[in-house]
Protein backbone atom coordinates (compact mmCIF):
# COMPACT_ATOMS: atom_id res chain seq x y z
CA UNK A 1 0.00 0.00 0.00
CA UNK A 2 1.59 3.31 -1.32
CA UNK A 3 1.32 6.47 0.90
CA UNK A 4 -1.21 7.91 -1.85
CA UNK A 5 -3.54 4.91 -0.92
CA UNK A 6 -3.87 5.69 3.16
CA UNK A 7 -7.53 7.45 3.48
CA UNK A 8 -5.63 10.29 5.65
CA UNK A 9 -3.39 11.27 3.43
CA UNK A 10 -5.78 11.46 0.63
CA UNK A 11 -8.51 13.46 2.49
CA UNK A 12 -5.70 15.92 4.05
CA UNK A 13 -4.78 16.44 0.29
CA UNK A 14 -8.40 16.88 -0.92
CA UNK A 15 -8.87 19.87 2.04
CA UNK A 16 -5.49 21.47 1.50
CA UNK A 17 -6.58 21.83 -2.97
CA UNK A 18 -10.48 23.27 -0.66
CA UNK A 19 -8.74 25.60 0.50
CA UNK A 20 -6.70 26.09 -2.23
CA UNK A 21 -9.78 26.67 -4.13
CA UNK A 22 -11.92 28.68 -1.58
CA UNK A 23 -8.78 31.81 -1.04
CA UNK A 24 -9.03 31.76 -5.04
CA UNK A 25 -12.90 32.18 -4.43
CA UNK A 26 -12.58 34.79 -1.43
CA UNK A 27 -9.60 36.93 -3.65
CA UNK A 28 -12.39 37.17 -6.51
CA UNK A 29 -15.12 38.68 -3.69
CA UNK A 30 -12.07 41.18 -2.89
CA UNK A 31 -11.24 41.74 -6.01
CA UNK A 32 -14.92 42.59 -7.18
CA UNK A 33 -16.04 44.82 -4.53
CA UNK A 34 -16.50 47.44 -6.61
CA UNK A 35 -18.62 45.49 -9.38
CA UNK A 36 -22.37 46.45 -9.37
CA UNK A 37 -24.66 43.83 -8.37
CA UNK A 38 -21.90 41.44 -7.56
CA UNK A 39 -22.94 39.01 -4.96
CA UNK A 40 -19.94 36.87 -2.68
CA UNK A 41 -19.16 33.58 -3.39
CA UNK A 42 -18.10 31.32 -0.95
CA UNK A 43 -17.14 26.60 -1.45
CA UNK A 44 -19.16 24.22 0.21
CA UNK A 45 -16.83 22.08 3.19
CA UNK A 46 -16.17 18.94 1.82
CA UNK A 47 -17.94 16.11 2.64
CA UNK A 48 -15.80 13.73 4.83
CA UNK A 49 -18.77 11.55 6.42
CA UNK A 50 -18.08 8.78 4.17
CA UNK A 51 -15.16 7.83 5.10
CA UNK A 52 -15.60 8.33 8.29
CA UNK A 53 -18.16 6.13 9.12
CA UNK A 54 -17.23 3.30 6.60
CA UNK A 55 -15.10 1.38 9.60
CA UNK A 56 -17.93 1.29 12.08
CA UNK A 57 -15.24 1.27 15.52
CA UNK A 58 -17.46 1.12 18.91
CA UNK A 59 -15.83 1.71 22.29
CA UNK A 60 -15.61 -1.38 24.21
CA UNK A 61 -16.61 -1.37 27.68
CA UNK A 62 -14.98 -3.95 29.55
CA UNK A 63 -15.42 -2.25 33.08
CA UNK A 64 -19.37 -1.43 34.23
CA UNK A 65 -17.54 2.04 35.24
CA UNK A 66 -16.34 2.81 32.00
CA UNK A 67 -18.86 5.90 30.20
CA UNK A 68 -20.73 5.00 27.63
CA UNK A 69 -20.38 6.86 24.69
CA UNK A 70 -23.13 9.49 23.63
CA UNK A 71 -22.86 8.71 19.94
CA UNK A 72 -20.99 12.05 19.32
CA UNK A 73 -23.25 14.64 19.79
CA UNK A 74 -20.91 17.81 21.13
CA UNK A 75 -24.42 19.72 21.36
CA UNK A 76 -22.86 22.59 18.62
CA UNK A 77 -24.84 23.57 15.26
CA UNK A 78 -24.20 25.33 12.49
CA UNK A 79 -26.35 28.54 11.13
CA UNK A 80 -26.04 29.49 7.17
CA UNK A 81 -27.80 32.67 7.48
CA UNK A 82 -26.43 35.27 4.94
CA UNK A 83 -26.61 38.67 6.34
CA UNK A 84 -25.40 40.51 3.72
CA UNK A 85 -25.15 44.48 3.57
CA UNK A 86 -25.72 45.43 0.06
CA UNK A 87 -24.87 48.97 -1.12
CA UNK A 88 -26.78 51.22 -3.00
CA UNK A 89 -24.97 50.11 -6.29
CA UNK A 90 -26.18 46.27 -5.76
CA UNK A 91 -22.71 45.14 -4.09
CA UNK A 92 -22.97 43.06 -1.50
CA UNK A 93 -19.37 42.69 -0.78
CA UNK A 94 -17.95 43.07 3.00
CA UNK A 95 -14.26 43.99 3.15
CA UNK A 96 -14.14 43.07 6.77
CA UNK A 97 -16.38 40.06 6.35
CA UNK A 98 -14.40 39.01 3.29
CA UNK A 99 -10.92 39.61 5.18
CA UNK A 100 -11.69 37.44 8.37
CA UNK A 101 -12.82 34.56 5.49
CA UNK A 102 -9.40 34.66 4.25
CA UNK A 103 -7.83 35.00 7.26
CA UNK A 104 -9.48 32.13 8.64
CA UNK A 105 -8.90 29.77 5.40
CA UNK A 106 -5.27 30.80 5.71
CA UNK A 107 -4.97 29.50 10.02
CA UNK A 108 -7.44 26.24 8.43
CA UNK A 109 -4.74 25.72 5.43
CA UNK A 110 -1.86 25.97 7.63
CA UNK A 111 -3.40 23.67 10.40
CA UNK A 112 -3.81 21.12 7.90
CA UNK A 113 -0.66 21.27 5.82
CA UNK A 114 1.51 20.83 8.98
CA UNK A 115 -0.71 17.61 9.87
CA UNK A 116 0.12 16.64 6.87
CA UNK A 117 3.83 17.10 7.30
CA UNK A 118 3.81 15.61 10.54
CA UNK A 119 1.55 12.47 9.57
CA UNK A 120 4.42 11.91 6.43
CA UNK A 121 7.02 12.05 9.29
CA UNK A 122 5.77 9.37 11.51
CA UNK A 123 5.21 7.40 8.91
CA UNK A 124 9.22 7.78 7.68
CA UNK A 125 9.80 7.68 11.62
CA UNK A 126 8.16 4.46 11.64
CA UNK A 127 9.66 2.81 8.24
CA UNK A 128 13.25 3.09 9.55
CA UNK A 129 13.94 6.41 7.62
CA UNK A 130 15.34 8.67 10.62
Amino acid sequence: MGIVDIPIFSMLRARMEWHQERQRVLAENVANADTPNYRPLDLAPPNFQQALTTPSVTLARDNPNHIAADGGNDGFSTQNEPHYEVRPGGNAVNHEDEMMRVASNQMDFDAVANLYSRSLALIKLAAGGG
